[in-house]
């Protein structure tokens, strides 16, 4: 039996629509340095520059995520002078929304930065496939020269060769190491890792400091996919000096463009709040050894043990006395803020903005087991919540094209076309019931199982707080002087105190009532289980790296 195609009937899918944001991209007041979206970013000898459009190549109809195929197309309106690195694909699921780099050397070296391959290697070819597609495609990498890497493939829809042409490798000086990220299509309904698969790949280093630059190419393999290094690089940017990222008039420009609307569960209890009105209404340090005499503290948390480390000497807690203890766990919304921790992100082509927001208390969790609820007793409650939502903008041109939301001790990144918008280009992030990890979209997601776990429930209420308001840059360390981290930010112990019940009680108490309760205790997430209180920002993982 041969090829399927695609000629009986024309199937429309999500990827025939190219995904815009709703409003025009704001237009960025100019200052010192003046690099930041303005389309082309120096590496240090090899400028590149961000395509958006492109020329459909080939598509495939079945296999990868949601079983919808993929498809590949090359860059189109390439500006003069510069030249593709390799290939784009994305699965049909989601509307077209990514981005390419392409290449141009400005390099004085007498070996530039970019040179022609010298061939190619068939990675794969769908013509003996029985895959439904709308023609047979081949997939190349390109064999670069001695000292030169490949960082793409092309794609074309005919078994010869491309043409030397028609890509470039790029110098070992200009390469860093990158690896497999999120699954793009194979043959198959899932993955196997001994069939052909492809890849988004991203720099194996992220952290703020690393000069990996993420390419937009994919790596394709047929067979093992867990060879390492891959047989493709990432850039690197040799002059990391930071002149791509946005100053600090552009960052409020861009927070007030992208900032989220985040919306709290109409049955929640523990709001949000800002550090200020934690502090002033009753937030007590707490000092080891001298735990009888708890201090206020300043509303500016001047008086905050600054530095160290989490060595378990302080820690924070809520007022002593019940009344104000009760009105306090519960927050106030209203007074809520968003602190930003402003970072360059893969070698200073991306900029991530950090919203991370304080909630006094963390309600208990609840369980669902098949059909039943089972609240959790106080399992999950802790004193000092911290939750963070991170805006990923593109340095060519100021788009936003990604957002994360922390959801415990994880998160998930989102797509700009996955969104939900609300005033513009203002995403909607919805906290969930006691617990607040955020997510894109409203109902239950289930922590820990498909039939056993925790709830997490997201709900939009009258209960709102637009991000965009009344945000704090708290850090921002390539401007240097210009912004002054706050006390707080820099209090490096818990916030709220090791949780003074035992796990083992809690859970007795409740397989009295709900034998069964054994089977849901080994599906329970292990920070739930957690007894130490939490930390600040500056402790997360994320504060110096990538998210995930």
């Amino acid at each position: 039996m041969g090829n399927e195609t695609s000629s009986d009937k024309k199937e429309t899918l999500p990827i025939d629509t190219t995904f815009c944001l709703p409003a025009n991209i704001p237009a960025w007041p100019q200052g010192v340095g003046g690099e930041f979206a303005n389309g082309i970013i120096d590496l240090g000898g090899l400028k590149v520059s961000q395509i958006s459009t492109f020329n459909k190549v080939w598509t495939t109809l079945r296999g990868g995520p949601d079983n919808a195929g993929a498809t590949f197309f090359e860059p189109k309106g390439v500006p003069d002078g510069f030249i593709m690195l390799g290939c784009y694909s994305q699965p049909n699921n989601k509307p077209l929304f990514g981005s390419v780099l392409v290449a141009k050397d400005d390099s004085s070296a007498e070996n530039g930065a970019l040179k022609k391959p010298i061939d190619y290697t068939l990675v794969w070819g769908s013509k003996s496939q029985n895959i439904k597609q709308d023609k047979d495609g081949y997939v190349w990498l390109p064999t670069p020269p001695n000292g030169y890497k490949a960082l793409g493939h092309i794609v074309t829809t005919t078994p010869e060769k491309p043409s030397l042409d028609k890509i470039r490798c790029v110098k070992l000086d200009f390469t860093d190491q990158c690896e497999t990220y999120t699954w793009i299509w194979g043959p198959e309904k899932s993955i196997d890792d001994k069939g052909f698969n492809v890849f988004d790949v991203r720099p194996s280093n992220r952290d703020t400091q690393s000069h990996g630059v993420l390419v937009g190419t994919f790596f394709a393999q047929d067979g093992d996919t867990t060879t390492s290094p891959l047989r493709i690089a990432c850039l690197k940017n040799t002059n990391l000096n930071f002149s791509s990222m946005p100053n600090i008039t552009q960052i409020q420009v861009l927070l007030k463009a992208y900032s989220p609307f985040m919306y709290l569960h109409p049955n929640e209890k523990y709001q949000c709040s800002s550090i200020n009105w934690y502090f002033t209404n009753g937030a007590l340090l707490y000092k080891k050894g001298e735990e009888s005499n708890p201090m206020p503290i300043d509303p500016k948390g001047s008086n905050l043990p600054q530095g160290g480390n989490n060595d378990g000497a302080y820690w924070l807690d809520l007022p002593i006395y019940k009344t104000n203890k009760e009105r306090v766990k519960k927050g106030d919304f209203k007074s809520s803020q968003a602190y930003v921790h402003v970072k360059p992100m893969f070698g200073a082509t991306f900029t991530d903005l950090a919203m991370w927001v304080f909630y006094p208390f963390n309600g208990p969790a609840i369980a669902k087991f098949g059909l039943i609820d089972i609240p959790l007793g106080k399992i999950g409650e802790h004193v000092g919540d911290w939750e963070h939502i991170t805006l990923r903008i593109s340095n060519f041109d100021g788009g936003l094209k990604k957002v994360y939301f922390s959801q415990h001790s994880n998160g998930q990144w989102v797509d700009a076309s996955q969104l939900e918008f609300q005033s513009g280009n203002k995403p909607i992030a919805y906290s969930s019931l006691n617990g607040h990890a955020l997510y894109s979209k409203v109902g239950l997601v289930l922590q820990g199982g498909c039939e056993i776990g925790i709830r997490n429930d997201a709900s939009k209420s009258n209960m709102v707080v637009d991000l965009g308001k009344g945000f704090e840059i708290v850090s921002c360390d390539y401007l240097g002087s210009t912004i002054i981290e706050p006390p707080w930010l820099n209090y490096l112990r818990q916030w709220g105190p090791n949780i003074n019940y035992e796990i083992g009680e809690e859970l007795n108490k409740l397989k009295k009532v709900f034998p069964s309760l054994q089977k849901l205790e080994d599906s329970l997430p292990n920070e739930l289980l957690g007894e130490e209180g939490p930390t600040g920002p500056k402790l997360k993982r994320n504060w110096s790296g990538d998210e995930i």
